[in-house]
């Protein structure tokens, strides 16, 4: 008996095996593979997470979806499994967490789960945010814990990324600040963290690199994520984030300390407040990611930039302006001189002492 004519002979026998005339083996089969709730209503549609555990059998599966209402036959379910195997079907039902809907009929349950289509979710990191941010929201939101995710960023092998700048590696492991793309990211359940530092650094690549490719950008690959991210980091507001690159692009042309406060708080590991800004003591702190203290760019980025901000730190236009200062509410004061800008600062310190 070849595959086809034993799968037609259980078909016809199955009825038979259940006391039914094969027209009312059908209306049975019919209401049997239907959903359990029939009709796509808001009220109707019922979702339910279903874990199924390593070495579950199909008639398991099917016992487990019928006790939690997913199915209307758990003998059905057991019929549609033969025929699979009468069928030769490759693979089998696969362990994971399944999100499963009252209006999915049950072969369409059955073969989610023999595909493996596990539940997902999706992850948005923002731009601006540090490794260290990042590790900390993941852990927040139980994703992955906090160490995890941060011993997979510095275990990253040089072979596997060849285009990620040198000074990326030490013999302490990798530091990728920067190179980890902001974006919102597909969540398969069990993702580990290197599985995610690869989407981001996968991300990169597809994005950020080709930018630099195009261009005639006068950085070096590093330099261009370094002064993107402390672009990003100050640009609060997305209209003058074309001025700041200009700014910081025409202080390193001339040698004049980049003067940042996002490299003095990523250097302390704090966030300054209206009420408590940085201190004099802060801004003379012997870090190389000063940029009071030490002219030119940091060694590394700070934070990881967006499009916008790689964009705009490609080929900064020239400008007129030497210095800004942040007004507390997303915006700045643009100076051309010392004067003007201390003037400025004065004027914004006053205002918020008042209030």
């Amino acid at each position: 008996m070849n595959r086809w004519s034993k799968w037609v002979f259980y078909l016809l026998l199955f009825p038979v095996a259940l006391g039914l005339s094969g027209w009312q083996g059908w209306q049975w089969w019919s209401w049997a593979i239907a959903p359990v709730d029939a009709t796509e209503t808001e009220t109707d549609d019922r979702s339910f997470d279903i874990e199924i555990e390593d070495g579950t059998t199909a008639r398991q599966i099917g016992e487990t979806l019928s006790d939690e209402g997913l199915i209307r036959s758990s003998t059905a379910w057991n019929l549609w499994t033969r025929w699979q195997t009468l069928l030769d079907r490759p693979g089998g039902f696969l362990a994971g967490t399944y999100e499963i809907s009252t209006t999915e009929s049950m072969p369409t349950i059955a073969n989610r789960i023999w595909e493996g289509d596990v539940k997902t979710g999706s992850l948005t990191i923002p731009e601006g945010w540090a490794i260290a941010d990042m590790a900390t929201y993941l852990d927040s939101e139980g994703l992955m814990t906090e160490a995890d995710f941060l011993a997979a960023a510095q275990s990253v092998s040089p072979q596997d990324y060849p285009w990620l700048p040198n000074a990326v590696f030490s013999v302490e492991g990798a530091n990728l600040e920067g190179f980890l793309f902001p974006d919102t990211y597909e969540v398969l359940e069990g993702m580990t963290a290197d599985q995610l530092v690869a989407q981001m650094l996968n991300r990169f690549e597809e994005v950020g690199l080709p930018l630099y490719d195009r261009s005639r950008s006068p950085y070096s690959l590093m330099e261009w994520v370094t002064l993107a991210s402390i672009v990003e980091k100050e640009a609060v507001v997305s209209e003058e984030r074309e001025e700041i690159a200009a700014v910081f692009a025409r202080r390193l042309r001339e040698g004049i300390a980049l003067g940042s406060d996002p490299t003095v708080e990523y250097a302390l590991g704090i966030q300054q407040t209206p009420e408590n800004p940085l201190t004099f003591t802060d801004i003379r702190v012997a870090s190389p990611y000063n940029t009071y203290r030490y002219p030119g760019l940091p060694p590394g980025p700070i934070a990881s930039p967006g499009v916008a901000s790689l964009e705009e730190s490609l080929n900064p236009r020239d400008t007129e302006y030497l210095y800004f200062v942040a007004r507390y509410d997303g915006t700045h004061v643009f100076s051309q001189t010392l004067a003007e800008h201390e003037a400025a600062q004065a004027e914004i310190r006053q205002r918020i002492d008042g209030q």
